[in-house]
């Protein structure tokens, strides 16, 4: 069985399309191989800049023949009909076959298709994953018709088994397959032949390329913490950016340098950040002072020097980075002495949205909604309000000017600066928060109020001019506001109506309530939500179908123990017992126009099954009732869970409808109280299963 080996050489492949483009070239080529009737027992994808490479183990060394029967038309229909399954065939009148069949005689066509060799189905398939290859953005280079995300060199395929090497012969405009690839750009330019993975990987390695991306990020993370530690510095964590550098080089040379002494009083989010979106630097934090003091820059070549003068380069260009970081941070400081006011003024001519208003008037709403909020969250309303005046300044400020992303990080130290209490300033750094999934959630009380105020405003805001999210489509990324106002809510077991918040947001847009469709949005986000931690859709309808839906401290609690208690064999079975109740129910009511819910009496019941229910039932109604009121929602799951033996007797006992009419209602109203116990909890008609 014959191993592949396929690389296509190019100019530099941007780093952050490295990652998708090795994933698509594996998927393309061995869903193609498989679709013509190859097999294989292992495949892997490999990338550096200038390259992207496949790997197929054990790759059968031909498609197997196949034969098809397919029926056609009635031997007496149209002309035409033959003629068309003729077609589609690709047989003649003389090869197909007459057969009985339940209409009379049919046409019956037996196609077969012989195997094809391995290096016939590979070059079909590699050239059409080069023509449609689906890169983010691709070009044209020279006269040929071929796209591709930087001017393609060259295409090396071959296959191998125990004959030895073999190319599978292959043209696109102008490019033909061979057997030879190159190393660095650089230290080794010069072409090698290669005969299989394990000898290209190797001869790589000696023209000095990494061939995984994950051995180019393991090594600069490795040895850029060795010279961190050499210093008794520390690397600053960046993955994103470790992943980015790992896909700009393909020899990596971590070298360390050293932040000057002029720059040090600048924040450490300055630093950072300056350094990263710049130059790609990672940063070295000495624990001693607390402070970024160096950096880890990654040269794609071994140089005489040691590094030495890429060194010094990459110095002079991060001091002239800093020293315009170090502008904007003084004029800056002096702004937020004065009391940022012309910051203040500035966001009245800055369009948040052309039907919301200015950034100004959104900071009004944002106040007067987190003055309203701070109660509800435990925070000081006075202070809420002033941080949600501050929270939006630091946009007209010149460092976010320049750092965007530093937008909220800078205006702490601003608010600081003029003079804000910490809780103030702490609140107009995370009133963006959380920003995703994974990002922090703020706890301090003044925090979770301007963060909720601030995300609340955008959705009724949005919802007051009806620019919902539309499929895939979220502009204004309202379901990860959404999320935020969930994760707060939860993470800080904020107890209050949601409806009633969003009233009062509605009411800053000067719009009638936006309530109901907006709370019926954040419940769907709210499944997701807890579908992540295991809980299921089904058990979250049931439990969102009750009163009360809109406080979702209290949502989560009781859909959490439910699951838990659906989770045992009592609660499993406890179900059934409650849906068939309800069936029952239903069916009488429906046929009887009649509700069954009151005069159940344990002086017509009949059989002991019958009595012990009553029993069971007078024990768990009390319990259950006051385990919802005290919010002790286990509780309730076992106080419920403890008819399922009584009631799985009744329904094994007692015929409900009986002939007799008496005992028919009485029976009926004792499935209605059944029915009500469940629905104290949940609708357990929406359970499954």
């Amino acid at each position: 069985m014959p191993d592949l080996l396929i690389e296509l050489f190019s100019e530099e492949i941007p780093a952050r399309m490295q990652a998708r483009a090795r994933e698509d070239l594996k998927r393309l080529i061995t869903d193609g191989l498989v679709e013509a009737g190859l097999t294989y027992a292992s495949a892997g994808a490999f990338s550096t800049p200038r390259r992207l490479a496949l790997s197929v183990e054990g790759l059968t060394a031909a498609s197997p023949t196949t034969r098809e029967e397919r029926k056609g038309p009635r031997i007496d229909a149209p002309e035409a009909a033959l003629e068309g399954f003729l077609r589609s065939t690709g047989l003649t009148r003389d090869q197909l076959e007459a057969r009985d069949d339940k209409k009379g005689q049919v046409w019956f066509a037996t196609i077969t298709r012989p195997g094809r060799p391995a290096a016939q189905i590979v070059a079909e398939v590699l050239e059409a994953t080069i023509r449609n290859f689906p890169w983010p953005k691709s070009m044209r280079w020279g006269s040929g018709s071929l796209r591709w995300v930087r001017p393609l060199h060259s295409i090396l395929c071959i296959l191998t088994d125990e004959s030895g090497a073999s190319v599978v012969p292959l043209e696109v405009d102008g490019l033909v397959s061979g057997n030879m690839t190159r190393g660095h750009r650089f230290m080794a330019p010069d072409s090698f032949a290669v005969t299989d993975f394990d000898d290209y990987a190797a001869k790589l390695r000696r023209a000095k390329v990494m061939l995984d991306a994950e051995e180019r990020a393991d090594h600069i993370r490795s040895q850029a913490e060795t010279l961190a530690f050499a210093r008794g510095w520390q690397i600053v964590p960046d993955e994103s950016l470790l992943a980015e550098v790992a896909g700009l080089v393909e020899w990596p040379v971590p070298l360390m340098g050293v932040i000057e002494d002029r720059f040090l009083s600048l924040p450490p989010e300055v630093l950072q950040t300056s350094m990263k979106e710049h130059q790609k630097f990672f940063s070295a934090l000495n624990p001693a002072t607390g402070r970024i003091e160096g950096f880890v820059t990654v040269a794609n070549i071994e140089t005489p020097d040691d590094g030495a003068t890429i060194l010094s380069g990459n110095q002079r260009v991060l001091a002239a980075r800093l020293s315009d970081a170090a502008f904007f941070w003084e004029n800056d400081l002096r702004e937020a002495k004065a009391g940022m006011t012309a910051w203040a003024e500035g966001l009245g001519a800055v369009t948040f949205h052309n039907k919301l208003g200015s950034q100004a008037d959104r900071v009004a709403r944002i106040a007067a909604l987190a003055r309203e909020i701070a109660p509800l969250v435990g925070a000081d309303a006075t202070q809420a309000e002033r941080a949600a005046r501050l929270a939006k300044l630091d946009l007209r400020s010149s460092m976010v000017g320049e750092f965007p992303e530093l937008q909220g990080t800078m205006g702490r130290y601003y608010a600081l600066e003029a003079g804000e209490p910490a809780a103030v300033a702490d609140a107009v750094r995370d009133h963006y928060k959380p920003l995703g999934p994974s990002d922090a959630v703020p706890t301090a009380p003044v925090s979770v109020a301007v963060a909720l105020a601030d995300k609340i405003d955008t959705l009724t805001g949005f919802w007051a001019i009806d620019e919902k999210p539309t499929g895939s489509k979220d502009p204004y990324a309202l379901r990860r506001a959404a999320l935020g106002v969930i994760r707060l809510v939860l993470s800080g077991k904020v107890r209050a109506s949601l409806t009633g918040i969003f009233k009062r947001g509605s009411r800053g847009h000067q719009v009638e309530d936006a309530g109901d469709d907006l709370l019926a949005f954040l419940h769907d986000r709210l499944k997701v939500h807890l579908r992540e931690q295991g809980i299921r859709h089904d058990i979250i309808d049931a439990v969102l179908a009750q009163e009360g839906n809109d406080d979702l401290v209290r949502v989560v609690a009781r859909a959490t123990a439910l699951n838990a208690m659906l989770a045992t064999d009592d609660g499993k079975n406890l179900t059934q017992g409650l849906k068939r109740a309800g069936n029952i129910l239903a069916q009488a009511e429906a046929q009887d126009g009649v509700e069954y819910s009151l005069g159940a009496d344990p002086k017509f019941a009949e059989t002991d099954a019958e009595r012990a229910l009553f029993v069971a039932l007078d024990h768990a109604d009390p319990a259950i009732r006051a385990a919802m009121e005290a919010e002790d929602y286990p509780a309730a799951m076992t106080a419920i869970a403890a008819l399922r033996a009584p009631i799985d007797a009744f329904f094994e006992a007692v015929q409900v409808n009986s002939d007799n009419q008496i005992l028919r209602r009485n029976r009926l109203n004792l499935l209605s109280r059944i029915r009500e116990a469940g629905r104290q909890i949940a609708d357990f008609t929406r359970i499954e299963g």
